[in-house]
């Protein structure tokens, strides 16, 4: 028979007791066992943080949190760096690590193709969780079927203080338009003040004419004469291409278009697209005054001639950058950011190419009337019935203000902006900036290079612009493309506009009336359809006043009724 040791019996009784002890402990505890208390602290602290995630702009989710994306894309995959895509780059990583969150594309793309694929959805009914939308009646028609989140709580608790002060800075109006029956149903984007359209042409293409700098409209076009018959691109007789143009012709946003002739409409004193005042005081919508009359007049006799692009109707917005990037256009209106889009590209592929912006006197007394622009054009959506709908004020608050001023060391975003990502790059690619951004940046760069001021008091944005100005002052015959670009269109472009003499024109209504909603896209079409046909010559400019008969007995008398008493 086998004995049980006394060392053994030793090891038996102290497992028992040792059991037995751990068995006490338990009652204590009301039955919970190590694991479930600990399982129960960490449900609570999941919860703690998932409720500070969900009603702070900077909470982090505790557990990743993805989210389906109808992503805005740009040109040239938004010249990202090899390698980087829309759902893997700075701009993701940066949202990964504050917030915890990843976007899943489920389609990417850009202009008509962007606008094509957002119709498909909502027709389909089948929106991902967040989008952009590019238009009003879009906003519209997903508020009154019902498919969109409210957003109120959201942008009450999750958006931060500094992007509400930036909105405060455009007025009520731009959260007005996003909100219906009280409730806030998108998000907008800003577009700052950009001023007024410049011209930007070859300088050294002038240089080699002997042409000098151009004040007025008609040198501008005594200047573009000259490129199509002297040729100095060496692209041969009849290939150098006039001013290009997209088919918009203006900018219904404002100045934040490029290729539009805004600024020759205001040289007769014409601001289509917009609702100003006439010399009597009266609201009126721009696009059926007689003044645009006369520019359509003079913009046909452009077009004959071929100072204007003569197949500006075929061209596609990809179609305009090649003629640039090409060196087979020498001219184009753009705000002051061109240089970052399409100039970057015709600078890295010619570093001979000299492209210099000048701001063009409308007036005789040497003032450039220009109209004030819509404070927003695009609006983010968030899927109705989306468990997380804060996440686009959180994102929105992490890119606009935690990143822009309180992350100065983060070198992958410097980086980015020293190298002209653009900023499509984002997933959202919307900007939320103050109204007077671009003068606050241009004023703190000449500080800086004044000496008034220290280089370290600058935000990132700030930061990384002086950096690659300071890069090119040193070196501008050998500087890179990238800092070309930063000078030219901070410092060069917004000296330009800075000093120039302006005269402001106030558009006075961005939103949608009632009648709007059912009549304004066919009479859009009739405006868009009667310019083009009078620009190239298919209709006489005698349809003008057909045209205005018909926008005011097909709607347009009781829309312009109905504006006005919106803004009296």
């Amino acid at each position: 028979m086998y004995m049980i040791t006394g060392s053994y019996l030793k090891k038996i009784i102290l497992c028992v007791l040792i059991i037995n002890l751990l068995i006490l402990c338990g009652c204590g505890d009301s039955g919970a066992t190590p694991s479930t208390r600990e399982n129960a602290e960490t449900k609570e602290e999941y919860e703690a943080a998932l409720y500070t995630a969900r009603t702070t702009p900077y909470g982090k989710y505790p557990e990743q949190l993805t989210y389906t994306l109808g992503k805005l894309s740009g040109a040239n995959n938004s010249n990202l760096p090899d390698g980087e895509t829309y759902e893997n780059n700075a701009y993701t990583r940066l949202l990964n690590e504050r917030l915890n969150v990843q976007n899943q594309d489920v389609f990417e793309a850009m202009d008509e193709q962007y606008t094509d694929n957002v119709t498909m959805v909502i027709a389909q009914n089948d929106l991902p969780d967040v989008m952009i939308v590019e238009d009003l009646d879009e906003l519209q028609y997903l508020v009154d079927n019902d498919m969109i989140a409210d957003l109120t709580d959201s942008y009450n608790n999750c958006m931060s203080d500094t992007i509400k002060n930036i909105y405060g800075s455009y007025g009520r109006d731009i959260l007005d338009v996003v909100t219906f029956d009280g409730k806030i149903m998108a998000i907008p984007e800003t577009n700052i003040s950009d001023g007024p359209n410049l011209i930007w042409l070859r300088k050294d293409w002038m240089d080699a004419l002997g042409l000098s700098a151009p004040r007025t409209l008609s040198d501008v076009e005594e200047i573009i004469r000259q490129f199509k018959e002297k040729d100095p691109g060496h692209n041969g007789a009849g290939n150098t291409v006039g001013l290009v143009c997209d088919t918009s012709l203006c900018g219904g946003c404002g100045y934040s278009s490029e290729y539009t002739l805004d600024i020759i409409f205001a040289a007769y004193g014409a601001f289509p697209k917009q609702w100003i005042y006439d010399e009597d005081g009266n609201v009126v919508y721009g696009s059926v005054q007689p003044e645009a009359k006369e520019a359509l007049a003079h913009i046909h006799e452009l077009y004959k001639e071929g100072i204007l692009d003569q197949d500006f109707l075929m061209r596609t917005s990809s179609n305009l950058i090649e003629l640039i990037v090409d060196g087979q256009c020498g001219s184009f209106f753009g705000p002051w950011w061109a240089p970052n889009n399409p100039l970057m590209q015709a600078v890295e592929q010619n570093k001979d190419a000299e492209w210099q912006p000048y701001l063009i006197a409308t007036e005789k007394s040497g003032l450039t009337s220009y109209h004030t622009q819509n404070p927003s054009g695009k609006y983010i959506v968030v899927r109705k019935g989306y468990e997380y709908p804060e996440i686009a004020c959180k994102i929105v608050s992490v890119l606009f203000d935690y990143l822009r001023y309180n992350d100065r060391d983060n070198q992958e975003i410097v980086d980015y902006y020293k190298e002209n990502v653009d900023p499509t790059a984002r997933p959202f690619a919307i900007n939320v900036d103050y109204n007077n951004a671009l003068q606050i940046c241009y004023g703190e760069l000449n500080h800086v290079f004044a000496g008034d001021k220290s280089a370290d008091d600058l935000n990132v944005l700030e930061y990384s612009y002086y950096e690659a100005c300071e890069s090119y002052l040193k070196d501008a015959e050998n500087a890179s493309a990238e800092d070309w670009a930063a000078y030219t269109s901070r410092i060069t472009a917004c000296k330009i506009l800075n000093d120039g003499r302006t005269n402001k024109v106030e558009s006075l209504y961005f939103g949608e009336t009632e009648t709007m909603v059912t009549d304004w896209w066919s009479l859009e079409n009739l405006e868009s359809d009667t310019y083009l046909k009078i620009v190239t010559g298919e209709s006489s400019l005698d349809e003008f006043d057909r045209f205005v008969e018909n926008w005011y007995q097909n709607g347009g008398e009781t829309i312009t009724k109905e504006v006005r008493a919106e803004i009296e």
